[in-house]
């Protein structure tokens, strides 16, 4: 199985920018294919294997030193110490494009790259396989949204084995993955909580009930949050504030962002589930909302992500924010839309001041449904780029 990822052209850029080009995600979203199969002639070096560790964490000076370019280090976050140390080796000769790194822990690398790295790293983010780059394959296509995006689902085929490896992936990363990190929280509480997220999903996020739920603190409920967000596997959507008068919402949104996931833990099992799903229509939401991102990314090398929500309820699902541009999406599951489903956009638009807004629905027809305001049908953003 072969699918041609977006961010190839974003990393081949990285690596004619920066001296080390760090490539994100969560496990199994693809990260040493992307980076083996662009980079095949280049030395590979696996964390996650004891003798490539041993190979390193015996003397990490001389062997970078000794392969000073054209070298992978796969899951870098389980060597810590690895940053200081490649920053004197790039320091003796600065060139582009020496070495690539992969990891799925999110802030605890950032911030060992940003400390050590500042100035010679640069950052990409490889979330699971997006409808474009499954364009090509129209029957794995029509599976994303239940199944969720990453690729060694793919291979498999029918619902049991698929629901097998979402099990055991989920197994993996609590039992196996988090204490790895030295992260010490029980699997069975980050599992429950986990659980419980996916039917809080695409709502705002209140802290304090889901520590009363499970009979903790608030802040030890808000660190388990930050640990599953570090992996990639959540997305605390925060609102957008600005100096208007309406009172906005001042709670982030919650997705799991991986929809098979999701539907997993809410225990889902079969894609007929989801039609009488109670959660179906923010479901939906999620699985746009981290498309339109994912699209962002390719586009523009820092945007910001918000939602917009008044005290009263008016709200635009995504506010997506590159310098001075601002792009209100809404997204909406059905295949018509209302003159009330566009109340929201249309007063986030005014509230704001901009000129475009878009709202996404599952219908066949673009539509112009108020100046700046138009009407995409997912198909067209599925197969093509971020409207816009």
């Amino acid at each position: 199985m072969m699918v041609r990822r977006d961010a190839a052209a974003p990393l081949r850029s990285y690596l004619r920018t920066f001296p080390v080009v760090l490539v994100a995600g969560p496990r199994q979203s693809g990260k040493t294919t992307l980076v083996r199969s662009e980079l095949p002639s280049w030395k590979y070096l696996d964390l996650e294997n004891p003798t490539d560790f041993s190979l390193l964490d015996s003397d990490p000076e001389g062997f970078l030193a000794g392969n000073p370019g054209g070298l992978i280090i796969d899951e870098a976050q389980r060597y810590p110490g690895l940053f200081p140390i490649l920053r004197g080796i790039i320091d003796r000769k600065r060139r582009p494009g020496a070495f690539v790194l992969t990891g799925s822990a999110g802030p605890a690398l950032m911030a060992q790259a940003g400390e050590s790295l500042a100035g010679r790293i640069g950052v990409l983010e490889l979330a699971p396989f997006g409808g474009s780059e499954l364009a090509g394959k129209p029957r794995w296509l029509a599976q994303r949204w239940f199944w969720g995006g990453l690729p060694p689902l793919y291979t498999l085929g029918g619902a049991g084995r698929k629901t097998a490896w979402i099990e055991h992936y989920v197994r993996t990363f609590l039992e196996r993955d988090i204490p790895a990190l030295g992260i010490r929280v029980p699997a069975v509480r980050l599992r429950k909580l986990w659980a419980m997220l996916a039917h809080v999903h695409g709502g705002l996020l209140n802290t304090s009930d889901l520590a009363r739920s499970l009979d903790l603190a608030a802040p030890s409920v808000t660190h388990h949050l930050d640990i599953l967000e570090g992996a990639f596997m959540i997305r605390r959507l925060q609102p957008f504030h600005a100096n208007i008068s309406k009172r906005l919402v001042k709670s982030p949104k919650l997705y799991i962002r991986d929809t098979g996931l999701l539907h997993h833990l809410a225990g889902l099992r079969q894609p007929q589930d989801l039609e009488t799903w109670p959660g179906r229509g923010l479901s939906w939401e999620g699985f746009v909302v981290e498309e339109l991102i994912r699209r962002a990314k390719l586009r523009w090398p820092a945007p910001n992500f918000y939602f917009w929500r008044t005290q009263a309820g008016a709200e635009a699902d995504l506010l997506i924010e590159n310098g001075r541009t601002r792009l209100p999406f809404e997204v909406k599951a059905g295949a018509s839309l209302s003159a009330k489903s566009l109340l929201g956009v249309r007063q986030c638009m005014r509230d704001l001041g901009l000129g475009k807004g878009f709202v996404i629905y599952r219908g066949d027809r673009a539509l112009r449904l108020a100046p700046g305001l138009s009407a995409i049908p997912w198909k067209q953003i599925e197969k093509g780029g971020l409207p816009g």
